[in-house]
């Protein structure tokens, strides 16, 4: 189980795990069995491992810009589609920063390849683009915790409107989300 100190947390990473726990709140007893639940991984990283630096910015950030390939499993069974966010809460001095907001995403999809850009729509970043940003933490500070979660949500896989920011996305699942997992990666330069 990963800590966070809530100093390190944005206010939409705040949010997500309030939006997330209210989806536990209203799972299903399971009669004394342990709950299966979602499952999200990474083949470009192991949780908390640390990340490789082709998914980093380009130019003096280290990488190729290249969206970080994400899997799940194990969704909820009225999980119509799923929204998949990257976000750096120890980035923007402890505020956070969002990498990636990809939604509309079909739930039975089961991933997204690295650097795959068709059949989905992609949020508004930190800099006001509609596409993935990739790692940029400045130089020397501790390795960042890249935060990457998938959210499985009850709407249509056409039902949002292109260009959500990371908060927009958060306020149109509310009370569609029907759960979420994260895996966290580290990066440093």
């Amino acid at each position: 189980m990963r800590t966070l100190r809530l100093g390190t947390l944005s206010l939409s990473s705040v949010a997500l795990a309030a939006l997330l726990a209210g989806c536990g709140a209203m799972a299903p007893a399971t009669g004394g069995k342990a709950p299966t639940g979602m499952k999200v991984t990474s083949t470009a990283f192991a949780d908390n491992g640390t990340i490789p630096a082709e998914h980093a910015g380009v130019g003096d950030c280290g990488g190729k810009n290249v969206s970080m390939p994400v899997a799940w499993t194990q969704l909820p069974a009225k999980a119509k589609s799923v929204a998949v966010l990257m976000s750096d809460p120890d980035g923007s001095l402890g505020l956070g920063v969002s990498h990636w907001v990809a939604y509309n995403i079909a739930a039975e999809r089961g991933q997204l390849k690295a650097n795959e850009t068709g059949g989905f729509t992609v949020g508004t970043n930190v800099a006001g683009a509609t596409a993935y940003r990739g790692m940029c933490p400045p130089v020397g500070d501790h390795p960042h915790h890249y935060v990457l979660t998938v959210v499985a949500s009850d709407l249509a896989p056409d039902a949002l409107p292109a260009g959500l920011t990371r908060d927009a996305l958060l306020a149109a699942l509310k009370g569609h989300a029907l759960g979420g997992q994260s895996v966290v990666g580290l990066y440093s330069r």
